[in-house]
């Protein structure tokens, strides 16, 4: 038996069951009637796909912070060790900073704010979305709580501070724009990351030809090689997150194993005591003995941790546990005795600490190992790569990205994706950073106000979602603030000492982006807004209809909209200018809730616009920000399938709520015979009416089915402030002409749209 006959089953045994039981039968809404059916739960992973995924993280993920031990030490040290038991306090400051930040904060924490299986800043905001009405589009509507993937607690479960802070946020204006501020701040800086990580981690990696041959590798042919290799690594990212995963994490697992095992070597041969520095009363020693150079040179301690972010970023690509899994077995063993073995080795030669890495290494390991170093350091770009297609995903689901195509990498697992547009631009700003820049001084510089940034914007949406959804006790809270956000303030206060020295670098890169992601995010809501405003309601169809000398074409035709309420005022512009009208005629908002993915089988809601003999129909297409828009079956199938199965479950719904009038009319009157006549009669006639409107829809369907797509041309009202006009009639339409049209980014066949052009003033 399918699962919608199952549905229905189940409906009529409920139906019968309150029509038994004299209980009032309520008249559900279609679109209560479509929500309601719930898809089966989520399977949990097998362990042997979550165990390949863990190794596929390592190539994707770890390849950022398992390149921090190529540069650490220089950036710690710029100007050479001053007393030999800095270099103990560094290296209490970079094994608690590691434990801290990416374990215990991102990988056991972080992580299960996931958003459905996906991660990043855009995750954490949408998550917030959903449990309060913080979003700045009047779409909600009661039924999205009924999808499956909501996961919302029931209203008696809410303790009075969660409920407060709900209703702070809800009812502040300030608090709604600030979110959305912070959230497109934070998206653009973990950007900002995907530009700087290949540049310092390719330029860091190269430095071992010029520690070599000084006379051969000049400055010059170094940028030069590493511009190359940059350009090499984008053009790989075609091929898609799975097939880099599995082709770099052998490379990285074999960096791994080598950082590893020579740190090890170093430890064992110059100085195994220095395993007393995870004492952490050697941070307060370093911290007396240097005061403002210790504050200073916390900056370069940051650079252990560069890519962190990633961890949450990029956990959409693949999954909680597997990427827990792969931090806590391969990646932190590693960098924490790769750190230990430099340790032992800078206690006997402390003037080697700006080339630590390459000095440290056994004179007969240098070039195999250099040859993996620079595979490691190409393959770090990838974490924040992969992460940038991930967010910038989230953020053009919710209005606030322009569009671009996203191209779906992999059939196994959603997460996995590429962007073309993207790519390209990522890897023209890194080639330009990197001919800009040159040294991995310089970028390091800029590279610390970018990560520990995103990563105290990260700590601040958490304490919402701690507070508002997890219920968390406020000891633990409390305790939260005081431990990760006093640290993430100070290492946040060092670097920004440096930002004249490059730290201004990602901050602008910040405000290009979020001078676009605003922009578009404003005309967005504007549009509509004014849509709102202008909206036909469905009684308004028929006079809209009865006014103008129509004509009803054979065919199906999908009006496509971004309004969920009403009919979109283009409607009524089209039939005065075309009066002509397909025999059915579905109005299809194309509407993206705040979470990763909607089953197929929740996706579709309808309504019927009076009167019936028009076969018009409002429908709501809900996707996730990770949804694939293109179904392996064609969207317009999909859509006749369902629109023909609410037809059917709204005639079982009348039929079941004449018969509990009549049964209710019966035990009045005690007049059965007549009753059950007429209550047969109705139930025929409702049959019949079913069987004709589809049959009505199928032949619609034959014939051939046109998507009609709103071509609404933006411009600034009368008396608009130049802001105003600059950002809607000259940033926003540059914009609109320069990337995809909606027609494209919704996969509709191009021969079969027609496009209807409007004015909008707002």
């Amino acid at each position: 038996m399918s699962g919608d006959e199952q549905n229905q089953d189940v409906l009529q045994q409920q139906l019968k069951g309150k029509k038994l039981s004299g209980e009032k039968l309520k008249r559900y809404d279609s679109l209560d009637l479509e929500s309601s059916r719930v898809p089966d739960a989520k399977k949990a992973l097998e362990w042997s796909v979550i165990l390949k995924l863990a190794f596929q993280s390592i190539g994707v993920v770890y390849g950022d912070i398992g390149t921090s031990p190529l540069y650490v030490f220089s950036t710690i040290f710029p100007n050479g060790v001053k007393y030999e038991e800095d270099i103990l306090g560094a290296l209490s400051l970079i094994f608690y900073t590691i434990t801290l930040i990416p374990v215990v904060k991102y990988v056991f924490i972080v992580l299960q704010a996931n958003d459905n299986g996906d991660g990043g800043t855009f995750a954490l905001y949408s998550l917030i979305c959903r449990y309060s009405k913080v979003g700045l589009i009047p779409s909600q509507q009661a039924e999205d709580r009924d999808v499956s993937t909501f996961k919302l607690d029931i209203p008696d479960r809410r303790t009075r501070r969660a409920s407060k802070l709900k209703s702070i946020l809800e009812s502040s204006n300030f608090a709604k724009f600030f979110l959305l501020f912070a959230t497109m701040l934070g998206t653009s800086m973990v950007i900002g990351d995907g530009v700087l990580t290949p540049c310092v981690s390719v330029l860091s990696a190269i430095g071992g030809v010029k520690a070599a041959a000084p006379s051969v590798m000049t400055e010059g042919r170094i940028v030069w090689l590493a511009v190359a290799i940059l350009i090499l690594l984008f053009f790989l990212q075609r091929f898609g997150t799975e097939k880099v995963g599995y082709t770099f994490a052998p490379v990285l697992c074999l960096w791994f194993f080598s950082i590893a095992g020579i740190g090890i070597y170093n430890f064992v041969k110059y100085d195994p005591t220095v395993i007393r520095a995870l004492n952490p009363k050697y941070i307060i020693d370093y911290f007396k003995r240097n005061n403002k150079d210790a504050w200073i040179s916390l900056g370069g301690v940051v650079m252990c941790i560069t890519g962190g972010e990633a961890l949450f970023a990029d956990v959409g690509h693949f999954s909680v546990r597997s990427v827990q899994i792969s931090m806590c077995c391969v990646t932190y063993p590693a960098l924490i005795l790769a750190y230990l073995g430099q340790t032992a080795y800078l206690r006997k030669h402390s003037d080697d600490v700006t080339d630590t890495f390459y000095k440290n290494l056994p004179h007969s390991l240098y070039w195999p190992v250099f040859g993996v170093a620079v595979l490691a350091a190409i393959i770090a770009s990838q974490a924040l790569i992969s992460g940038t297609f991930a967010i910038i995903q989230q953020s053009l689901a919710l209005g606030c990205f322009p569009r671009v195509k996203i191209v779906h990498t992999s059939k196994k697992y959603h997460g996995q994706i590429y962007i073309p547009e993207i790519n390209t631009l990522l890897m023209l700003a890194c080639v330009v950073v990197t001919l800009a820049f040159r040294t991995t001084e310089k970028l390091s510089n800029a590279y610390g106000i970018a990560v520990v940034f995103v990563m105290l914007l990260t700590s601040c949406f958490l304490v919402l979602v701690m507070i508002m959804i997890w219920k968390t006790h406020i000891i633990f809270v409390i305790a939260y603030i005081l431990v990760f956000g006093t640290i993430e303030l100070v290492y946040l206060s060092s670097v920004l000492y440096k930002f004249d020295q490059g730290g201004y670098l990602p901050l602008a890169f910040a405000m290009v982006l979020m001078f676009i992601m605003y922009v578009w995010n404003y005309v967005y809501r504007k549009k509509y807004h004014f849509e709102l405003e202008h909206k036909i309601s469905p009684e308004k169809v028929k006079e809209t209809v009865d006014e103008t000398n129509y004509h009803r074409l054979p065919g199906l035709a999908i009006f496509y909209s971004e309004l969920v309420h009403g009919i979109p005022p283009i409607f009524k512009h089209y039939v005065e200018n075309v009066p002509a009208l397909h025999s059915v005629l579905v109005f299809a908002s194309v509407k993206s809730l705040p979470i990763s993915k909607v089953p197929v089988e929740e996706r579709f809601l309808f309504r019927r616009v009076k009167p019936y003999d028009l076969y018009v129909f409002r429908c709501v297409v809900r996707y996730g920000y990770n949804d694939v828009r293109n179904e392996a079956e064609p969207f317009e199938r999909l859509l006749l399938e369902r629109l023909k199965q609410f037809i059917r479950d709204d005639c079982k719904i009348l039929i079941a709520a004449n018969a509990n009038r009549v049964s209710t009319e019966e035990s009045i009157e005690l007049e059965t015979d007549g009753s059950n006549i007429d209550c047969d009669k109705q139930a025929e006639d409702a049959t019949f009416l079913m069987e004709r409107d589809i049959e009505m829809l199928e032949r619609a369907y034959s014939v051939g089915v046109v998507h009609l797509v709103g071509e609404q041309d933006v411009i600034a009202g009368k008396g608009s402030n130049i802001a105003k006009r600059v950002a809607i009639d000259y940033a926003f339409n540059f914009l609109k002409r320069n990337l995809r049209q909606s027609n494209k980014v919704l996969d509709i066949p191009h021969k079969r749209m027609l496009k209807v052009g409007m004015i909008y003033e707002i």
